[in-house]
């Protein structure tokens, strides 16, 4: 059922959102050179990696310059373009393409890097018995403010207790959040892109 409505939801979102990826995709491209998609690895259900699918927010070779793959607030490799992208949570519509690819979810933990994922405990490590999600539990409440310990914690019992009555929850407080106008993922360590 779960994968039903995420394959349902997923090709929904490409379909109403096709004209604002298309718009983004060529903003990205007249502020700066570059693939306007960002790949980055990350590790899934069961350990296993995959590439996630992002609007690129910074400048083209960004993860070379500065801070490397750290991003702190103003940080001057994010474009004009990204800025508002990574505000309104737009820069995350091509994680859709993950989802329906069957690599993630459109509810469960935010997947993070495999270098995050060297550093789990054991207990750490039952947050990828799930797909990872494009909204979660952790998102919806506090988001990247949260200390990573408590996120973890979030997302775990997020595993432990999850049903579609919860993730519809999350949904709607995903959706509340967004007609707010912030962001799910500000400042969020495992979303550098």
């Amino acid at each position: 059922m779960k994968r039903a409505l995420d394959v349902a939801l997923a090709a929904a979102g490409l379909l109403l959102g096709g004209p604002v990826l298309l718009a983004a995709m060529a903003a990205i491209r007249l502020e700066s050179p570059g693939h306007p998609i960002y790949r980055q690895r990350r590790i899934g259900r069961d350990g296993r990696p995959f590439d996630l699918l992002k609007l690129r927010t910074m400048v083209h070779g960004a993860e070379h310059q500065g801070a490397g793959m750290a991003v702190n607030e103003g940080d001057p490799r994010i474009t004009r373009v990204g800025a508002f992208l990574r505000r309104t949570s737009l820069d995350e519509l091509p994680n859709l393409v993950n989802v329906l690819r069957g690599e993630m979810s459109i509810v469960g933990p935010r997947p993070t890097i495999p270098v995050q994922v060297e550093q789990y405990t054991e207990r750490q490590r039952g947050r990828l018995a799930v797909r990872p999600g494009i909204t979660g539990w952790a998102q919806v409440n506090g988001r990247a403010s949260l200390p990573w310990d408590e996120r973890i914690e979030l997302d775990l019992w997020y595993v432990e207790h999850r049903s579609l009555a919860l993730d519809l929850r999350i949904l709607g407080r995903t959706l509340k959040i967004l007609l707010r106008g912030e962001g799910l993922y500000k400042g969020d360590t495992g979303g550098w892109r």
